[in-house]
């Protein structure tokens, strides 16, 4: 078996809302080998991973996959369910599978793993494939280092339990998240202009000057002494004599700790002899070149986290502590606490494991014990003189124990330092009554607090902390700005360049993305074909952008799926006969649950075509909740007549004049002669694509004066919509230039060209020759009804033998009953642009189905007409004009 293709659908996709990851497998000389077939394989598969069990399969109850198994299925499909136990093995639980034949490559098959770590399921997937061919060949596989890989795989891409906390209420809150960077925990949350950023629990609102000041103990405590807030007296100092004389100055117990050092490191407290300073102050100095000694303040040890202006929860935290049971030594008993399944190493886990290191040895010196000791029945035993959960320590949840007093002077102590999320610690003998009156004291201010004491209390009532971080960030605001989504087979580029520019023109700071580009604020940022994932995450990502119009191709979807969760609108245009038999997408239906990927992550309203029934069947399988609005060239079309019998929305043409109709009220919008993309109502296609515009739009809040002023003003050139229908003057004929490659298009096209010419109509066509044979010749016939006289050239061969794509259109032209004098063929497009251009005369229209660039018309000139050719570089931006 062997991996032919493999992808990561990181967002909402054909096969699943989910991340999923798409492998083509091939199954070798295992084909049509079911485990049925191989003696003894069941058998061994479940000894390697006995929890396969549990998996339900088809059959819906425990143990279906194990019958499935003993009945015979087939490799891919157990490979399948191998990929998603290892995941949850791991420790990144999976359920969703598919395994589906591919079409006509026998032996090949797509199989489909949800996941949710990319480099977990990746890896995955390989220990997975090796084990079941291992197996299927009677041989045997140690699951015991790779699986061990593959939890270390986990754990290193694993976020952190705070953050997690955090990005679990933004999920529940809808609130939309990308992992930016992963060593770092870098997140961002919401979209466009309504972004925030998070790492661990700071966030992007913190400044760097908050953030160095609360790493400043000593700064930090000059702040808050001077906010009125207390905190015990102490120094700075760099010497183990320095820290000696300030302790004796102190004239009491002291703590000793690092300046700017965090998660309890290096702390050691109630120092009292000379000799523990001068132990404490080398312990701190591993730590940090300046060390504080301060006052120490008797009592326990308190977190208060403050998210915003309130406190969301309180903890008292205790040090890791073992109970002696008269027989084993302390080292024993630690072992037995850290096999604890909540306790982990770092910050993993609900809780973290002890360590016997230098600072446990020192706190048990200081109660007579070393680590072999073994503690009398019941006697506790500390290994920390601080409580900090990073070092062992546990928490109980004592929030509803705060005085109003205390809550105050936490949340005054933050602000103080500037911090909107902030974990301060205190110290004090009874946190239920005012700090003040017990001479309990504020001993630091933490920027990035770990909640995990909250969130997961050892006892106590558990604090949603990562809600609260959420709260403070967003208040009942779910970060996103408005998306509208667009697709379709013909019209994309267009209607998306509409709808962005209506939207722009209305005040908001749009990110478009299309065929030809990436757009913020009406400028292009990156040139080319931007219809997919990354594209739309550029926009979605940029600090700059109000309001999102993209372009949304099949090749996306298939390849990495979409880069949004939801939308608020979706538009699908039309689906007609283009790039099938292609990544498993054979028929027009199969080609409409593509597009219909972007019609189900709609969360308002979804925009469909009344004339186009792939379209019209998508409405059936939308969720209930979402609106559909309808669009339509023909006023009494059925579709759309019945939908406005029903009180439902939708955009049309009557009598040349777009009308939008919201509910019992019929408006009229604009005449289409009025929008210059149609050229004087001639181009049906962009009057359909106004529609959906509008129609779009007005799903989005916009009024019809906004949307009407944004359609007049849309000018489609080669400047703004280059390949888009697109007109020159070339010595009197009129040169169309456009993108079209399909059917559908260049019916459409030459419908158009037919209304603006004042003689013939010349099509200088061509399509990718990685269409099939029957889509070619589907081109040639279609061109050769469609105009008057016809050139066929190749533009991109993609895998065939030169010539042959222009031999099929050929082919399909002649089967047409075109005359053959009518017919020609050139391979080079600036050759056929030529040789269609000598067969017109002044008042023709030639149309120049281009496959590249608008550079391709101004080189085929540039010899013959040089004039021309300057001046259409001038007007398409190729040159400074």
């Amino acid at each position: 078996m062997k991996i032919i293709e493999q992808r990561l659908l990181r967002g909402p996709n054909l096969y699943a809302a989910r991340p999923c990851l798409l492998t083509v497998l091939d199954l070798g000389d295992l084909y049509e080998v079911s485990s049925k077939d191989l003696d003894g394989f069941t058998e061994r598969l479940l000894a390697a991973l006995p929890s396969l069990m549990a998996h339900r399969c088809s059959p819906g109850h425990y143990g279906g996959f194990v019958e499935r198994l003993r009945d015979g299925t087939y490799m891919g499909h157990i490979v399948e369910h191998v990929t998603l136990e290892l995941q949850c093995l791991a420790g990144t639980p999976a359920g969703f599978g598919r395994t589906r034949r591919v079409r006509g490559q026998p032996g090949r098959y797509r199989v489909v793993c949800a996941y949710k770590d990319e480099h977990v399921v990746a890896e995955a997937f390989d220990l997975a494939l090796a084990l079941v061919e291992a197996l299927a060949r009677g041989g045997s596989y140690d699951m015991t280092g790779p699986l061990a890989a593959l939890k270390r795989t986990a754990e290193r891409h694993a976020v952190g339990t705070s953050t997690a906390a955090v990005l679990k209420a933004a999920r529940r809150r809808r609130i939309p998240y990308f992992r930016v960077t992963e060593h770092a925990n870098l997140f961002q949350l919401g979209w466009g202009s309504r972004q925030k950023r998070l790492q661990a629990t700071m966030t992007g609102d913190a400044s760097n000057i908050a953030c160095r000041i609360a790493s400043d103990k000593q700064l930090t405590k000059a702040l808050l002494k001077e906010a009125g807030v207390p905190v015990p007296d102490g120094t700075v100092v760099t010497t183990a004599e320095d820290a000696q004389r300030a302790a004796r100055r102190l004239r009491g117990p002291v703590t000793i700790k690092p300046l700017d050092a965090n998660q309890g490191k290096g702390v050691t407290t109630r120092c009292t002899t000379p000799d523990e300073v001068a132990q404490a102050f080398e312990a701190a100095r591993k730590h940090a070149r300046s060390i504080i000694v301060e006052r120490h303040i008797e009592g326990q040890d308190y977190r208060v986290l403050v998210t915003g202006d309130r406190v969301a929860a309180a903890s008292l935290r205790r040090p890791p502590t073992v109970i002696g049971d008269g027989r084993r030594s302390v080292r024993e008993l630690v072992g037995i606490e850290n096999q604890n399944p909540a306790r982990g190493k770092g910050h993993a886990n609900v809780m973290t494991q002890i360590a016997l290191d230098e600072h446990a040895a020192t706190e048990l010196r200081k109660q007579g014990y070393d680590f072999d000791s073994v503690p009398p029945v019941g006697v506790p035993v500390t290994l920390r003189g601080n409580a900090n959960l990073s070092t062992g320590g546990t928490a109980e949840d004592v929030t509803d124990l705060l005085p109003e007093e205390t809550r105050d002077t936490c949340v005054r102590a933050a602000r103080k330092i500037g911090l909107d999320v902030a974990g301060i610690d205190l110290v004090c003998r009874d946190i239920a009554r005012p700090l003040d009156s017990q001479g309990g004291a504020i001993i630091e201010v933490n920027a990035a607090p770990g909640i995990r004491m909250h969130q997961y209390p050892a006892s106590g009532t558990p604090r949603d902390a990562g809600d609260a971080i959420i709260d403070a960030m967003y208040g009942d605001r779910d970060g996103r700005i408005p998306v509208i989504a667009i697709t379709g087979t013909n019209g994309k580029t267009t209607t998306t360049l509409m709808a962005g520019h209506c939207v722009r023109e209305a005040g908001f700071r749009t990110g478009v993305t299309t065929t030809e580009g990436i757009y913020l604020d009406g400028k292009r940022i990156v040139k080319g074909d931007c219809s997919g994932y990354w594209s739309a995450r550029t926009v979605l990502t940029s600090p700059d952008v109000d309001f999102a119009v993209l372009e949304t191709a099949r090749g996306g979807i298939l390849k990495r799926g979409l880069a949004f969760d939801r939308c608020d609108v979706a538009v699908v245009l039309n689906i007609s006969a283009d790039h099938l038999g292609l990544d498993g997408v054979n028929t027009l239906e199969d080609l409409a649950r593509v597009k219909g990927v972007v019609a189900n992550s709609a969360a308002r309203s979804v925009v469909l075509n009344a004339e186009d029934r792939h379209c019209v069947r998508m409405a059936a399988r939308l969720r209930e909740q979402v609106e559909v609005l309808y669009f339509a060239l023909d006023p009494d079309n059925p579709v759309l007549l019945r939908h406005l019998d029903a009180g439902g929305r939708a955009a049309y043409l009557q009598d040349g004049t777009l009308v939008l109709a919201d509910g019992n009220r019929h408006q009229a919008l604009l005449k289409a002669q009025d929008m210059p993309s149609t050229l004087n109502g001639h181009a049906r296609y962009n009057i359909a694509n106004g529609l959906a515009a509008a129609a779009a739009l007005m799903a989005s809040g916009f009024s019809n004066d906004e949307i009407a002023r944004g359609l007049a003003s849309f000018v489609s050139d080669g400047r703004s919509n280059p390949l888009r229908s697109n007109l020159f003057d070339v010595q009197g004929v009129t040169v169309v230039v456009d993108y079209a490659h399909n059917p559908a298009a260049y019916t459409a096209l030459a419908q158009m060209a037919h209304g603006i010419s004042r003689g013939r109509v010349i099509g200088v066509v061509t399509a990718p020759g990685d269409r099939r044979d029957e889509d070619l010749q589907a081109v040639g016939r279609t061109c050769a009804l469609g105009f008057d006289e016809i050139v066929i050239y190749e533009s991109q061969n993609r895998g065939r033998a030169e010539g042959a794509a222009a031999q099929l259109m050929l082919d399909g032209a002649f089967a047409s009953g075109a005359q053959r004098d009518l017919v020609h063929s050139r391979l080079n497009g600036r050759e056929a642009l030529r040789h269609g251009l000598s067969l017109c005369v002044p008042g023709d229209v030639l149309i120049f189905a281009c496959g590249s660039s608008l550079q391709e018309v101004v080189e085929a000139l540039r010899e013959t007409d040089p004039v021309s050719a300057r001046r259409i570089a001038e007007q398409a931006a190729l040159l400074p004009a």
